[in-house]
């Protein structure tokens, strides 16, 4: 039977739907909120279940708007790019540069222990890059635009419906280990919890204002929001110029990462140059807003039929990966950060966008500190590392990896 195709205004309204159930989904269950699983996730990921059972039980299926969902994707990266300032680089100096140096080895430990297990359970070696850094450091954004380049270039039947599968196993395992590992690493140092009064042995090198503003308040009006839409516009223009420019003269790179990197360029152009004063809080609503849609159309376009012959490999690459990541953060990224307090929090907040994503390291950071004292370092060091930087050395990583596996 053919599927019911639906327009992009069909597509935009079954989207909010979704966010709206995952809402209360979220509210309404301890475990979604304990762990911190989205509520596109939550609500994507039910409607892609009452669509299987209607497929399975009926033979009907829905095809949603493409066209959307890539735009919306593509506005996500473009608010990440808009909301690096480069004059907070100077507050993390050596240890920044450390720590992304430790994190963009692991995502090659990530893609080689992803590869090496596919090829043992005789599948397709670019499915252990999906069970690798496109998702579990990448996350659900990165995993869709890879997951459409894998299933469209490579032929890998039902890769952005893996991609959010593994994605969403990230969020939630990201944050089971990364609490624990820190507590862990904290109670052999003999360091005792704290009341919250008390204040930090922290040096002050760091000033956490850069993370945490929350005294200044600024409301969205139209012209602020006019302003913002147009920053988003230049972005998304940009990258789609130059893709087709640039893929016309092969050099091939994702649209998501030109969107990305003028958004870096023009935040910085505008706020250094011309002083602009850049509206932080519209950016981070339109990007989250970008996000939340842009997952809510990839999960609920999930054909979970085509998954079954996938789940048994799948999970055992992902379960290996847990280990992985533990063991990295534990030997590696704790004791090249100092084999400290901060770089127990730094290991916690790894585990977090190591395998799911930044608000889950931040969330990860936040259950230590708020027991045993603040961390400014690791507060200002990881949002930049996993919002940012992150994104751009995984790119430069898979895009060599995938043309040597495929």
């Amino acid at each position: 039977m053919e599927p019911i195709k639906l327009n992009a205004y069909y597509t935009l309204i079954c989207a909010t739907i979704v966010l709206l159930i995952g809402r209360l989904l979220v509210r309404k269950i301890k475990f979604l909120r304990d762990f911190n699983i989205p509520e596109p996730v939550s609500g994507g990921l039910l409607a892609a279940a009452i669509i299987g059972t209607l497929y399975a039980t009926t033979g009907i299926s829905f095809e949603f708007d493409g066209d959307m969902q890539r735009t919306f994707m593509i506005a996500f990266f473009a608010s990440i790019g808009l909301s690096a300032d480069f004059s907070r680089l100077k507050q993390g100096g050596f240890p920044l540069v450390v720590f992304l140096v430790i994190v963009s080895v692991f995502i090659i430990v990530q893609n080689l222990v992803g590869v090496g297990m596919a090829v043992l359970l005789d599948q397709n070696p670019l499915i252990g890059l999906i069970t690798g850094s496109i998702t579990l450091t990448g996350g659900h954004g990165t995993g869709g635009a890879y997951g459409a380049t894998l299933a469209d270039k490579y032929g890998i039947t039902g890769a952005v419906e893996m991609a959010m599968v593994s994605a969403t196993y990230g969020l939630v395992s990201g944050g089971l280990i990364g609490g624990p590992l820190a507590r862990r690493l904290i109670t052999k140092m003999g360091r005792k919890p704290v009341a919250e009064s008390q204040q930090s042995d922290n040096d002050g090198a760091y000033d956490d204002s850069t993370f945490e503003n929350s005294g200044r308040t600024r409301l969205i009006t139209a012209e602020s929001a006019i302003e913002t839409m147009a920053l988003f516009a230049a972005c998304l223009a940009f990258s789609s110029f130059t893709y087709t420019y640039a893929s016309e003269h092969g050099f091939k790179l994702p649209q998501f990462v030109w969107a990305l990197g003028f958004g870096v360029v023009l935040r910085n152009t505008l706020t250094t140059l011309f002083r602009f004063d850049m509206f932080d809080r519209a950016i981070d609503v339109f990007g989250n807003a970008s996000l939340s849609l842009f997952l809510a159309i990839a999960l609920m376009s999930m054909k979970l039929w085509q998954l079954s012959g996938m789940a048994g490999s799948m999970m055992a690459i992902l379960l290996v990966q847990t280990v992985v990541m533990w063991v990295y953060a534990y030997y590696v990224t704790f004791r090249f950060m100092g084999k400290d307090y901060d770089a127990a929090i730094l290991a916690a907040g790894h585990c977090g966008f190591g395998l799911g994503a930044t608000p889950t390291a931040v969330a990860n950071m936040q259950s230590v500190t708020s027991m045993f004292g603040p961390s400014h370092k690791a507060f200002l060091i990881v949002p930049l590392v996993g919002a940012f930087f992150i994104d751009l050395v995984n790119a430069a990583i898979l895009d060599r990896m995938m043309a040597f596996f495929g």
